[in-house]
């Protein structure tokens, strides 16, 4: 079971593959779209969202892509997540839904409490805590770089 919604994960992905490939040149919604098998469209409004977070940086040209706006060690998990998780609603803003709202009050509660600790951890988890995981794991490009982290 995944707990975090496709966008979040999506939004981890994306930050976590330019920070790897990101190094010569940087990378395009093109490459990760292919990479990741990401629906084009959707990916391109969350790297905008990522960008205007100043999670990645755009860059414009024939060469152009993404790279990372910020250090590796300065950005969390939850941050990302935060920015996947507004861009997310904000698409699905128009949408009406209908629920019974007793019913959804005492749902509302617990789901909160489990957010909080979810985000609690991920809070601990820093792009590099992933770019290294990835490393050892034989992504990107190099393989001798130190070990996990601890979830």
């Amino acid at each position: 079971m995944m707990l975090l919604p496709r966008a979040a994960r999506f939004a981890l992905l994306a930050v976590l593959d330019v920070a790897l490939h990101a190094r010569a040149r940087p990378v395009s919604s093109k490459e990760l779209a292919a990479r990741h098998d990401f629906p084009p469209r959707r990916l391109e409004g969350l790297l905008q969202a990522l960008v205007r977070a100043g999670i990645l940086r755009s860059l414009r040209g024939p060469s152009g892509g993404y790279e990372l706006a910020r250090e590796r060690r300065r950005l969390t998990a939850a941050e990302i997540v935060r920015v996947a998780l507004r861009a997310e609603s904000d698409d699905e803003e128009g949408c009406a839904r209908r629920s019974d709202a007793s019913l959804e009050a005492a749902l509302t509660p617990v789901l909160e409490q489990i957010e909080a600790c979810v985000f609690e951890r991920l809070e601990r988890i820093s792009l590099d805590d992933l770019h290294a995981s990835a490393l050892a794991r034989g992504f990107g490009e190099r393989q001798d770089a130190g070990g996990d982290f601890d979830i």
